[in-house]
């Protein structure tokens, strides 16, 4: 029997609203206190703002390279990115941050967290909590058990969870970084690039073949990581995870259904100031308040009528070992792409 997929439609849709509140500055009103989270990734340190009920309100990002392989490798640049995006926020929140939510990669070292708080203590902020990345994930798709691997431009990381709680977490360096990598010494060009030609919709088949090895390996560190844990499902987000064969590699690997959600890259950065449980309970002031709050949410609604209707859980997970019949089908819309889209 194969195990049962929790709908992705609810987390999607925060998701896609914290994504649009990157790209183009915007905010919404917040309801409670807003919490502010920081990601300092190998590519992009992106700083979140939810509020009381865990909705996104605010966000920012800037390219960055202050990390390298889980460790921060430029204390300077680290500490003035995450002091102008938080300053930013502020300006267009009318709120002033004193604390805030820091993620780290899974399993590194006392002290190289010491070194993550302290950037965010340099900007002028306490850490009210450290957070593992994929947990973060975990907490945005409202996931309490099963395997949430992330692959982020340096590191793969895999949380296997139970009942809420962190059985193991591991992260190695292999993420977009090696892809990049691969694609330059395979064509026989600039890493910058490789870089360029990895992102571009244009030379997507030119890339899927030769990154597949790396994708492969990746997936080998998911698998060492789940020997000896049953989790049945497994959540795979993070931007190096936005490639369309990824979700068919892991599956393949695994054994196991793997589900990638929307804007994969987005999804952790907005777990990081999450609450576990936001909800005021029934007949509460703030519930109250909030269901009198109705037209500020159609933004969800709106959006979601635009969109074409979700597939089912079941149809959008990635299952290993399809039926021949399924092959058929893949093997024929790889042989016609334009059908596709």
């Amino acid at each position: 029997m194969a195990p049962s997929i929790r709908s992705l439609e609810a987390p999607e849709a925060a998701i896609r609203r914290f994504a649009e509140l990157v790209r183009t500055g915007a905010v919404d009103e917040p309801l409670g206190e807003p919490r502010l989270g920081i990601d300092l990734g190998t590519a992009n340190i992106v700083v979140s703002v939810v509020d009381g009920l865990n909705r996104p309100v605010a966000g920012g990002w800037v390219h960055s390279s202050v990390v390298r392989d889980g460790v921060v490798v430029d204390w300077a640049g680290a500490t003035t990115a995450v002091r102008r995006l938080t300053e930013d926020v502020e300006r267009r929140l009318g709120h002033r941050f004193t604390r805030a939510s820091v993620s780290v990669p899974p399993g590194i070292s006392e002290g190289d967290i010491t070194v993550f708080r302290n950037v965010a203590g340099a900007a002028g902020l306490d850490t009210g909590e450290v957070v593992d990345e994929p947990v973060a994930a975990a907490r945005v798709l409202g996931i309490t058990d099963g395997c949430v691997v992330d692959i982020g431009h340096g590191t793969t990381g895999v949380s296997i969870l139970a009942d809420g709680e962190v059985l193991r977490s591991v992260d190695e360096a292999t993420g977009g970084h090696h892809m990049t990598l691969v694609l330059a010494g395979a064509y026989r060009i600039a890493y910058e690039d490789a870089e360029e030609m990895k992102k571009d919709p244009a030379r997507r088949d030119d890339v899927l073949g030769v990154i597949r090895p790396t994708l492969e390996k990746m997936a080998s560190i998911a698998a060492s990581a789940l020997t000896g844990h049953d989790a049945p499902m497994v959540y795979l987000v993070g931007g190096s995870s936005s490639f369309p064969n990824a979700p068919d590699v892991f599956a393949t690997r695994l054994g196991r259904p793997v589900v990638r959600p929307i804007e994969p890259l987005f999804v952790t950065p907005l777990g990081i100031p999450m609450r576990p449980h936001p909800l005021p309970e029934p007949g509460s002031t703030d519930r109250a308040r909030l269901d009198k709050l109705d037209e500020r949410f159609r933004w969800t609604r709106a959006e979601e009528r635009a969109q074409p209707p979700n597939p089912l859980p079941e149809e959008r997970a990635h299952h290993p070992n399809p039926l021949p019949e399924e092959r058929a089908q893949r093997a024929s819309r790889r042989a016609h792409p334009e059908e596709d889209r």
